[in-house]
């Protein structure tokens, strides 16, 4: 069990923005369309990055009891992957939630809630 620690701790990080964007409309609640294009490039992008990144020998897998062990690639772990999603997804979250905070998206709404 201890092999899959860092997955089940990336899932529940990704489970957890999954809850902050529905709560506050972020990312897919407030656009599934547009989002389920930008997350999937933005990760095949940093895919893409690791790949020639381990090509030239700059990245490497290391060794630890919390990871599966499960590679999709030369030195590159399935974890890597859980962690680009929640990479991904978290940037677009706080991107967002700064926009509509800067925007004022969010005193407005409780100005009206009041």
């Amino acid at each position: 069990m201890i092999g899959f620690s860092y997955l089940i701790a990336l899932s529940i990080a990704i489970t957890g923005m999954v809850m902050l964007d529905r709560r506050f409309g972020l990312f897919f609640w407030r656009d599934w369309r547009k989002a389920a294009v930008v997350l999937p490039l933005g990760v095949a992008f940093f895919l893409v990055w690791d790949v020639f990144g381990i090509a030239l020998g700059i990245f490497f897998r290391g060794s630890t009891n919390f990871m599966t062990g499960v590679l999709i690639g030369p030195e590159l772990p399935i974890e890597e992957v859980f962690f680009l999603i929640l990479l991904c997804y978290n940037t677009m979250n706080a991107y967002l939630a700064a926009a509509d905070w800067l925007g004022g998206r969010w005193r407005r709404t409780r100005a009206v809630a009041s």
